[in-house]
């Protein structure tokens, strides 16, 4: 969020000119509009899930195998 909101500042005129595209493009064709609208909300959600998810097994994985240190040590 914070990467979109540096961008809106630093850019202001290309935001600009894009949301009065997307103004335009709602006015003219409102149906396909918010079908990509949705599309969009979804996969950004299916994206956030997907990443939420593998950090919490990658995570788990680290716990799961042991150090290299305390297996030599249990070996002796």
């Amino acid at each position: 969020m914070d990467s979109i909101v540096s961008l809106a500042q630093n850019y202001k005129v290309i935001v600009i000119i894009l949301a009065l595209g997307l103004l335009f493009f709602m006015y003219r064709k409102p149906k396909l509009f918010f079908g990509i609208l949705l599309l969009g909300l979804f996969l950004a959600g299916l994206y956030y899930m997907i990443t939420t998810m593998a950090g919490s097994g990658s995570e788990q994985k680290k716990r799961m195998i042991p150090e290299e240190g305390k297996q030599f040590d249990n070996n002796r």
